[in-house]
């Protein structure tokens, strides 16, 4: 997405902004890099968690400064973002009227420069109090770069899912592997499980993707001590842990923005939820995938099963969709 070279809005002083790309900040829709929901990443840019949302605006100002500019209608930088993503050229030009503020600096990386200033290159500190926003570091794994993984595969679902044999990944009731299965080495997998994800933008340097077939191979139970019946229970990591949690969202609804949904094919949704440590995607027709803080760069599918099911159905009820 881009704007065209005539867009700019007023930001700072007197200076221009001449628009680079834009992005929404709604609780169906906000950069997954800012935090886990909605209010996470509202509060990243020091924002209220408003119902309608915001749009962030991302440009340069005359002097090539980086700028984001926070403004209130939704609707303009929404259609501005749907002609972009058709190729068609769109002047995005919001009255300052709707400004709600100028931030420093891009959190998000863009690609792209305002032709005829300066290199980008964050505001002087005589410009603004506030520290720039930068983008996270995609090369280390962590919250951000799980987050982005887990946007990857939804927007590439067919890719990811075609890798993926139906006999390979774990089922969340804990149905047993084949004989076959379970004697393999976890610690050695196997060459056709792993896939190089260096291709995509959301996967870190040298990092793959690899099946988990076992249980034991990728959670760990141990006994605990049930807060609320004081009768001994397990204390779930790993994929158990995720889905015990995503299931708890349907109990008691998380932060607005947590669990999302969006169309996919026919009748199914595309699901995205994410937790302290993990993101899940998913059709609500077909399987999930999880990603983990404590596993770098790995995409673990979880099979359908007899629970599956009722869990996604039960998440895109609660879940946040776009207007």
């Amino acid at each position: 997405m881009a704007g065209t070279d005539d867009d700019s809005i007023a930001a700072g002083d007197d200076d221009a902004l001449f628009v680079l790309t834009a992005v929404l900040l709604t609780p169906a829709k906000f950069p997954s890099v800012l935090g886990d929901d909605y209010p996470a990443a509202c509060a990243e840019l020091d924002l209220a968690p408003l119902a309608d949302g915001y749009g962030l605006v991302i440009g340069q100002d005359g002097e090539g400064a980086r700028w984001t500019v926070v403004i209130d209608d939704v609707s303009l930088v929404a259609v501005a973002i749907a002609s972009w993503d058709c190729g068609m050229e769109h002047e995005l030009s919001p009255d300052e009227r709707t400004v709600v503020s100028a931030l420093p600096g891009w959190p998000l990386a863009v690609a792209v420069a305002a032709p005829g200033v300066p290199a980008p290159h964050d505001p002087g500190p005589e410009l603004t109090d506030r520290p720039p926003l930068r983008p996270p570091d995609t090369t280390v794994w962590g919250p951000a770069q799980r987050r982005l993984g887990a946007d990857e595969i939804a927007l590439q679902w067919a890719t990811w899912r075609e890798q993926i044999d139906d006999s390979d990944f774990v089922m969340p009731d804990g149905e047993a592997p084949t004989d076959a299965e379970a004697s393999r080495d976890p610690a050695q997998g196997n060459e056709a499980d792993r896939t190089d994800a260096t291709s995509t933008d959301a996967a870190p340097a040298e990092a793959g993707t690899k099946v988990a077939r076992t249980e034991a191979e990728r959670t760990e139970v141990h006994t605990t001590e049930n807060a609320d019946t004081g009768a001994d229970t397990e204390e779930l990591t790993g994929i158990r842990r995720v889905m015990a949690e995503a299931r708890s969202y349907v109990n008691a609804p998380p932060p607005l923005g947590r669990v999302r949904s969006s169309f996919a094919t026919n009748d199914a949704r595309t699901l995205r939820a994410d937790g302290p440590g993990w993101s899940l995607v998913a059709r609500t027709d077909d399987i999930a995938f999880v990603l983990l803080d404590e596993e770098p760069g790995e995409v673990l599918p979880v099979g359908r099963g007899p629970e599956l099911p009722g869990l996604l159905e039960a998440l895109d009820k609660i879940a946040v969709r776009p207007s």
